[in-house]
């Protein structure tokens, strides 16, 4: 009898704990709806990219939570929310639909084309119905002829709960009072934990929605990102050139140009042996005096990633200034290395490539892993951190912050 009763309490214990489960996670999952509008064709993480030449186009994607939905662009030049006028571009939406572990939802893709570049345009997305449109955002497209640029570069926001990507909104929020005149941003990846959890990504996106509406927001995919050779979820939020290798997922290695700079995405998750061919064609391709590589996993981090370690040949071979990674969730910037070493002047047949990673942009960090030859800054504050790359002229400037807006490394490169 005595056992008996053990058993029931033991099973009554269990059945709370269950219960207890449950109930949390429905209170979760109702904290994390707060990006997914009540209308079925009202628009949500509402993304703007480069797709085409960043003077004349720029590109949008969105979801629905009704998969039916059709989408709509409406953009007209100058400060406006007026969309009725016959200047205004109207552009009707690739729409697709993704099932997701919250359901199917819509996905709606448009690029608006024939823009004059260095001029101000307001936009909004919608299924063309009424009390179906997003709100207005605006734009500046890209100047022509000139050399300047400033971009900002975050990685690893990588989160799992509301509380996590808050921390990333804020980390974004910092990098663009610091930088107001950024024309875009790079993420290195790792933007969810989770790449199949719809919550996190609708999270992602409303936590920084106004920006992401905005400032084009250039993606690379981490190890997070694409899980055993899948990244649809990925790939569904951005619209972003297609012009990578073949074979890679769609979105995952691409390349754009702004003003003086070519930008390299590389996916280090797979097909990079053809991508490494691809790479090749890509920089000799390309006449801009400045050239930037965007990955995930660090040919020089914290520590090195294998698989990667022969790409340093190919950026020493066509000059790559910067190479931006993530993974390590902690601070490094190497010196400028070539063939394996540390360029001083006179040692080498260019200046060199400096190769970063900018800690985590969300809650997470690893503990600072053991100094190498190349480090010339390492170490972990435990702090979200952004950095700004402004280039004018010759000269190139990265200063990277914590998300209190303190400096704590600079760096100059010049041609």
């Amino acid at each position: 009898m005595k056992d008996m009763k053990t058993v029931v309490i033991i099973g009554i214990i269990v059945l709370i704990l269950i219960l207890l489960v449950i109930g949390l996670e429905r209170v979760r999952s109702s904290q994390r709806a707060g990006n997914v509008p009540a209308a079925a064709g009202l628009p949500y993480d509402l993304v703007t990219t480069f797709k085409g030449d960043a003077g004349n186009s720029r590109a949008f994607t969105w979801y629905t939570r009704e998969p039916s939905a059709k989408g709509w662009l409406e953009v007209a030049e100058g400060e406006t929310e007026d969309f009725t006028g016959p200047d205004v571009l109207r552009v009707q939406a690739e729409n697709s639909v993704i099932k997701t572990d919250a359901g199917a939802r819509g996905v709606h893709k448009a690029e608006a084309a024939g823009l004059k570049p260095g001029t101000l345009y307001s936009y909004r997305a919608g299924s063309g119905k009424e009390g179906e449109w997003s709100g207005v955002y605006r734009f500046r497209a890209a100047a022509a002829g000139s050399g300047e640029v400033t971009f900002i570069n975050v990685t690893d926001s990588q989160g799992a709960s509301a509380g996590d990507f808050q921390l990333w909104g804020r980390t974004l929020n910092r990098a663009l009072e610091t930088f107001p005149g950024a024309q875009f941003i790079v993420h290195n990846g790792d933007f969810v934990e989770e790449p199949e959890d719809a919550a996190a990504w609708d999270d992602l996106f409303g936590n920084a929605q106004d920006i992401a509406a905005s400032v084009p927001l250039m993606p690379v995919a981490g190890n997070h990102d694409e899980v055993d050779g899948k990244a649809d979820l990925f790939s569904s939020h951005f619209n972003v050139p297609d012009n990578g290798a073949g074979g890679s997922n769609p979105g995952t290695s691409y390349s754009f140009e702004v003003g003086p700079v070519h930008v390299t995405v590389l996916n280090t998750e797979s097909n990079l042996k053809k991508q490494t061919e691809w790479l090749k064609r890509d920089l000799a391709g390309t006449d801009k005096p400045w050239r930037i590589v965007a990955m995930h996993r660090p040919v020089y981090g914290g520590n090195r990633y294998k698989k990667v370690e022969d790409l340093a040949e190919i950026f020493d071979k066509y000059n790559v200034d910067l190479v931006l990674q993530g993974h390590n969730h902690e601070y490094s910037r190497s010196y400028p290395l070539y063939d394996g070493q540390i360029v001083t002047d006179g040692t080498a047949k260019s200046s060199g490539t400096v190769y970063v990673v900018t800690n985590a942009s969300g809650g997470k960090f690893n503990e600072k892993k053991a100094d190498q030859f190349y480090h010339q800054v390492h170490f972990q504050n435990n702090k979200q951190m952004f950095a700004g790359i402004v280039i004018r002229g010759d000269e190139l400037t990265y200063q990277a912050y914590d998300v209190d807006g303190l400096l704590l490394d600079e760096v100059i490169i010049r041609h």
